[in-house]
Formats: structure tokens, C-alpha cells, sequence
């Protein structure tokens, strides 16, 4: 080849690499001037009934927007900010569907087979996160929740794990109808509290789950939130870190951050088992994680209803899971418009992650239905201590939302009292409708009582409608 035979090769070989940069770069910035969406907004989704509902996304600077509802035929418009970003609400009506919702900014995207209900958001750690189909351990009776799962109504949607030191944009995941194949993988305690609601009330119902086993609560929440009660947990880089999900505010950032302002009727929450070693420090931290939540979404004080975690076998010394059940107990005792399921006979004592989880999504179901959509004759509450009083050698124990208390005729041995040598001994227990009656021949002048205050129990005493008492001590000893 001569010298100006390659001259001409080169020339066009430049030629032609130009113009597929410049074909390329021309579809990339089309393309990144799309109408774009968190995976939250998507085919098949569930909104929140008669609500004004927040949507967002990104798109072109400057770019008019005409948003058009199928239910109502209403356009709405918005306008993308400089930064690229635009968001609006829109009006929803009573439950329905399926709708469609169109978007345009000259290029039109629809958003089809939604329905119009009631929408929760399910968070925390393995026991949440845990699917019917189990993995290390089992499901009780998943086989037949599995088989019985086809709901058209039910819409599942399970959030994509990312972890980030700031809060995201995207959210990865796909709103799928509830059937045997996506109930299988779906969390069972959500899927079943959802499932629940969605046969009482009779309303299209959305699931949203976003959890992580092994997780502590700290990385669940903000950095605002953390700021005020330790800021030295804030990491200021992931770089060489190994388990990022671990790290304090990542989850928030890439998993409940990109949610926030999603319209919702209300929160659940099932996470504890890793804060067993600071007690303390979680009695501080839930209160402000609930209060941040509340205020990201910006819908008033939704409910927030969680489960307290289960006793558990656990021999390692520099954990106490009674003092983090004290913890949550007191959380629900101090925060507004919240509600704690107690879990105290659903326990395994070799395994964490024990099986039933059908009793904590029937009685987190009961606090939702009772609670939030005010269903008459549905009982959500948990005995609580009340009040002790000494009589002699008597300690009477009386109790909160338990008229008639009982064992289901079962000698109570969980009961302990104690003097003042601080030497707590078994009490015998006797039940007189909402109060027990303690004594022991060890202990002639009673001080203060626990009961359940152990790593490892089985809960005994419950209200008539069969949901049990927490754990609980007197003393702060």
C-alpha cells in the first residue's frame, strides 16, 4: 500500500469513528432528556386511595410536562427544574382500577394496570426480609400460603438492595400481582399482613418491602436523624469497605430515601436483633428514626406500627434482648401513633429466624385494621403493666387493655420478685381478672417485679383474645 493509499485509509477510518461518536453521543443525550421514573412508578402499581399523590422524575431542563389521569381524565402539567428534576401531585379517587396514567413532554410515556387502594411500607432486618419459600430455616405453613397466594388485588413490590452515603434518586424493583410464583419470594410477614387487609377491607392493597438481614438501625436511618444523638457513626467513605450495608445512613440513602414522599397509608417495621448489644442507644435511636421517616414523607404522623423482637436462646453475654424489648416497649409507650406487636410466644430458642410468622402478621393486621381503619370489635392492644402495689408478702401486678387476663390454664413460671436484697426468686402466680398476685416464700417483703426478663422464654400470660403481654420489669435495676 503507498503512502497516500494509507493517507486515504486513515482518513476514513477517522471518519467514520467520528461519526459514531457523534451517533452515539446524539442517542445518549436524547435519551438522557427521556421522561425518566424511580422504579417505584411503574405498570402494575398501587396508589394511595383519595389522597393527593406525589410523582416525580427527571427529564429535559425547561421541558413542559402534561400529565393525564385515566380515572378522572384530568391533565395536570409540570415543569423540569434546572437541575433536571420535576415533581407534582395528583388527585386520587376512592379504591379501583385498573387506570393508566400518561406523561408527556412532546414524548409520551404510560404507566398502565394500576390500581387505586391502600399502600404500606414494610423495612428492617432478616425477619422481615425473609420470604416464604425460607431459607435456612423454614416457613411454617408456607405451602399452603403459597398455593392459596393468586390475588389480583394484592400488588407486591420488593426493593433492589443499595447502599449509598447520599440519599438516591433510583430505586430498583418491579410491582408484580400476587401469585404463587411471587408470593414464593416475597417477604412472609409482609405478604401475610398484606393479605389480611386486602380480604377485610376489600380494596386493592400495596406491599412495599425494603429490608436487609443483619442489619442495625443506624443504617436505616439518616444522616439528620444520626447527627443529634452520634454523629461519630456516620461514615465518611465506603471505600475497602466490605459489608457497606452495615455502615450507618447507607440503606436510608439507597433503599427508603428514593421512596420518601410516596404516598402511603402507613409504616411497619420488624428490626432489633442486631442492636441487642446497645439497648441504651436504641431507645434513642428508634424514636428519631420514626420521628425522620415521618417528617421525609411529609404526610403528617402516619402510623408506624413494628413487631418487638422474639426471645432467642442466645448465650453471648454482651447481649440483652430483654433490655432491647424494654426498649421498643417504652418506644410505643412514648411516641405517638405508633403500635407494638409483642412476638414473646412465637420464639425459638436455636434459632433466630423462627418459623411462624402468620401470628405477628395477623396481630400487626389487627393494629392496622383496628387502629388506623377503625374496625369495631378488633382488639390490636397487648396487656401492659400498669400499676404494682405491696401487700404484705403480696406483689399485685395490675395491667392495661386486659380485662380478663389468663394463661390458657397453664402454671405461670415467669414471674419473678424480688426485696431489697435485689435477689430475684420465681413467684408463684395467680390471675384475678386484670391482675396477678405474686409471692414467695423467699421473699417476705416484695419490692420489685419482672416478668419474662430473660434471653430465653415463652410467653404465658395473654389478654382474652389471645395476644400476649410483654416482658417487663419494675425495677431499673
Amino acid at each position: 500500500m503507498t503512502g497516500s493509499s494509507i493517507e486515504t485509509f486513515i482518513n476514513k477510518v477517522m471518519s467514520r469513528l467520528i461519526f459514531l461518536v457523534l451517533f452515539g453521543m446524539f442517542f445518549f443525550f436524547n435519551g438522557s432528556a427521556k421522561i425518566i421514573m424511580p422504579g417505584i412508578f411503574a405498570d402494575n402499581m398501587v396508589l394511595q386511595q383519595k389522597s393527593q399523590v406525589a410523582i416525580w422524575g427527571k427529564g429535559k431542563t425547561g421541558a413542559q410536562l402534561t400529565i393525564i389521569t385515566s380515572w378522572d381524565n384530568k391533565t395536570y402539567s409540570a415543569k423540569i427544574n434546572s437541575d433536571g428534576l420535576w415533581r407534582t401531585k395528583i388527585l386520587t379517587p376512592a379504591a379501583g382500577g385498573p387506570f393508566w396514567i400518561s406523561i408527556s413532554d412532546g414524548e409520551k410515556i404510560t404507566l398502565k394496570n394500576i390500581l387505586i387502594g391502600e399502600v404500606w411500607l414494610c423495612s428492617g432486618q432478616s425477619n422481615m426480609e425473609m420470604a416464604l419459600r425460607g431459607n435456612s430455616s423454614p416457613i411454617l405453613n408456607s405451602s399452603e400460603i403459597i398455593l392459596n397466594a393468586d390475588n389480583k388485588n394484592l400488588r407486591l413490590f420488593t426493593v433492589g438492595r443499595a447502599v449509598s452515603l447520599k440519599p438516591e434518586f433510583e430505586i430498583k424493583g418491579d410491582w408484580v400481582t400476587s401469585d404463587s410464583e411471587s408470593a414464593r419470594n416475597f417477604s412472609a410477614l409482609a405478604f401475610q399482613f398484606g393479605q389480611i387487609l386486602q380480604k377485610k377491607l376489600n380494596v386493592p392493597v400495596g406491599i412495599i418491602v425494603s429490608s436487609i438481614g443483619g442489619t442495625m438501625i443506624e443504617s436505616w436511618m439518616s444522616k439528620e436523624s444520626l447527627e443529634v444523638i452520634k454523629p461519630s457513626l456516620i461514615p465518611v467513605s465506603l471505600d475497602t469497605v466490605k459489608a457497606p450495608h452495615k455502615l450507618a445512613t447507607t440503606l436510608f440513602n439507597g433503599m427508603i430515601a428514593p421512596l420518601s414522599g410516596f404516598s402511603i397509608k402507613g409504616f411497619v417495621w420488624y428490626q432489633g436483633e442486631s442492636n441487642r448489644h446497645e439497648p441504651a442507644l436504641y431507645a434513642k435511636l428508634f424514636p428519631s428514626m420514626i420521628e425522620n421517616w415521618r417528617k421525609n414523607w411529609g404526610l403528617g404522623e402516619l402510623p408506624f406500627y413494628y413487631v418487638q423482637i422474639a426471645p432467642f436462646g442466645s448465650s453471648d453475654k454482651t447481649r440483652s434482648g430483654p433490655k432491647l424489648r424494654e426498649a421498643q416497649l417504652k418506644t410505643s409507650q412514648s411516641v405517638a401513633n405508633t403500635g407494638m406487636v409483642c412476638a414473646l410466644d412465637v420464639g425459638m430458642e436455636n434459632d433466630i429466624h423462627f418459623m411462624d410468622k402468620t401470628k405477628l402478621a395477623q396481630r400487626l393486621s389487627y393494629w392496622a385494621l383496628g387502629d388506623t381503619y377503625g374496625i369495631k370489635g378488633i382488639n390490636f392492644r397487648s396487656p401492659e403493666f400498669k400499676s404494682l402495689k405491696i401487700d404484705g408478702n403480696k406483689a399485685i401486678v395490675s395491667f392495661n387493655y386486659a380485662p380478663y387476663l389468663t394463661s390458657y390454664r397453664k402454671e405461670m413460671q415467669l414471674f419473678e420478685i424480688a426485696g431489697e436484697d435485689r435477689v430475684f426468686y420465681q413467684a408463684k402466680a395467680e390471675i384475678k381478672a386484670n391482675e396477678v398476685l405474686l409471692t414467695s416464700e423467699k421473699v417476705k417483703k416484695p419490692v420489685s417485679v419482672r416478668y419474662a426478663f430473660k434471653e430465653w422464654v415463652m410467653g404465658e400470660l395473654f389478654n382474652n383474645d389471645g395476644i400476649p403481654a410483654s416482658s417487663f420489669r419494675t425495677d431499673d435495676w
